[in-house]
C-alpha cells in the first residue's frame, strides 16, 4: 500500500455518497440542491484519483469543511427569511 491510498479511497466514497444524495434530491425536484451535490461528487472523485498524501487530503477536507460551514452560516443568517 502506498501512502495516502486509504484517504484517496475515502474521497471516492465521499463522492459516491454525494452522488446518492444528489440523485435523491433530483428525484425530489430540488434541482439546485442536486446540482450542488453532483458538483461535490465530481470534485471528490477527481481528488480521490490524484493520490495525494494523507496530510494533503486531511488539509483539503479541513478547508472544505470551513468553506461549507461559513457558507451555511451566511445563508442561514443573511439569505433565509425569518420564519416569524
Amino acid at each position: 500500500m502506498k501512502g495516502g491510498c486509504c484517504m484517496a479511497r475515502m474521497y471516492r466514497v465521499l463522492g459516491f455518497w454525494c452522488l446518492v444524495i444528489g440523485l435523491m434530491a433530483f428525484a425530489g425536484h430540488m434541482y439546485e440542491f442536486s446540482l450542488l451535490f453532483f458538483a461535490q461528487a465530481v470534485a471528490f472523485v477527481f481528488l480521490g484519483y490524484l493520490n495525494f498524501s494523507e496530510k494533503t487530503y486531511i488539509t483539503m477536507f479541513w478547508g472544505y469543511m470551513v468553506i461549507s460551514f461559513v457558507g451555511f452560516t451566511y445563508w442561514s443568517v443573511f439569505e433565509m427569511s425569518i420564519p416569524f
